[in-house]
Formats: C-alpha cells, structure tokens, sequence
C-alpha cells in the first residue's frame, strides 16, 4: 500500500450531532448511506470523508470497545 502524508481531518457539529471525517482531497463520484454513515467515494472507490449521523450515540457504543482509561476521552459530554 502506498504511503502518503496527508492528515486526516475531523469535526463535530454538536446541534447536528455529526461527526465528518475527511481521509483525501478530489472529487467525490458517489456516496451511500451505511446505518447511521455515509461514505462518501473517489472515483477510483476509496472512501475519502465520512458523515457519522447520531454520533454522540455511536461514539457511545463505540467506547464499550476501548481500554477503560480511554473511554472518557472519546464520549461527547452531552445529556
């Protein structure tokens, strides 16, 4: 696989509760919606920006997976 130096870039709209992940730059061909994401695609088919829908809800699902210490860090304070 070939290296590269980009950065991946997040956000987080909290009155949306939406978490957008971007991994690549360029055009996007297509998107689909998987649960509560949708992925968008490059043409050549490598996801390049992510939308997390109800992300507070998945990040909590998601921190049952981690280690204990690093659970706080990655659940968004919200009621």
């Amino acid at each position: 696989m070939k290296k590269t130096n980009k950065k991946m870039k997040m956000s987080y709209e909290p009155e949306a509760d939406v978490l957008r992940i971007e991994s690549g730059s360029g055009p996007i061909a297509y998107a689909t919606e998987i649960g509560d994401a949708i992925v968008h695609f490059s043409p050549s088919g490598l996801p390049v920006y992510v939308e997390i829908l109800e992300a507070s809800k998945f990040l909590k699902q998601a921190s049952t997976l981690l280690h204990a210490p690093l659970r706080g860090s990655f659940v968004p304070a919200r009621a």
